[in-house]
């Protein structure tokens, strides 16, 4: 059974590599991010609720956010293993999930290190339609240059919140929330730290 979690600042990787983390162990993806998504969409009590949260600016609490995880986690697909992305993050979190998942628990948390200047080149280079939402690459993908999606003809723009300044402050704040829980992992044994910098398939290999 392998349980594991996939930890990284935005722009690190951790969409791409965990995309190849679960197809070597068969397991599936489970993003928090995701899960909420597509209750928000499907407009079910969870998604309307979660909705009302985001929209007064605030964080979802620890008990729903616990009570999503679980649920999720009790899923078929998910009974021999699975890569888990944006939980937990904070130790709390982590004591909870370990309750959960006990009496093995985690199997490892993998955190991907990226320079904070390359994370922040790749995300000032991201450019994204407005129209379908695909995203490109200044320097990768001529639609990012253009400014023409190749795939709908829609305005290819950089987000608002994808400036440097913008950027940094996301990394500032990500280093200080996230730092408490890598130490969590680290003193039970139970963190990789992996180069997140080069090729993807490179990366992956070193996994």
């Amino acid at each position: 059974m392998t349980r594991l979690l996939i930890v990284g600042p935005q722009g690190s990787g951790k969409g791409t590599q965990g995309v190849r983390i679960a197809e070597a162990f068969a397991i599936p993806v489970v993003s928090t991010g995701d899960v909420f998504r597509a209750n928000v969409a499907a407009q079910t009590p969870l998604g309307q609720q979660v909705k009302a949260i985001m929209d007064a600016g605030s964080l979802v609490s620890d008990e729903i956010m616990e009570g999503v995880v679980a649920a999720r986690l009790e899923q078929p697909d998910a009974v021999n293993g699975f890569l888990l992305d944006g939980y937990p993050r904070t130790p709390g979190q982590a004591e909870f999930l370990q309750r959960l998942l006990a009496p093995h628990g985690i199997s490892m948390a993998i955190n991907l290190e990226v320079p904070e200047d390359v994370v922040v080149e790749r995300i000032t280079g991201r450019r994204v339609c407005s129209e379908c939402g695909t995203t490109y690459a200044l320097g990768r993908d001529e639609s990012a240059t253009s400014g023409i999606c190749a795939k709908c003809g829609g305005a290819v723009v950089q987000r608002p919140d994808d400036t440097e300044a913008a950027v940094r402050k996301r990394l500032s704040l990500y280093a200080q929330s996230t730092e408490p829980l890598l130490a969590w992992f680290r003193e039970r044994n139970l963190l990789a730290d992996i180069n997140g910098v080069g090729e993807p398939d490179a990366i992956a290999a070193g996994l």
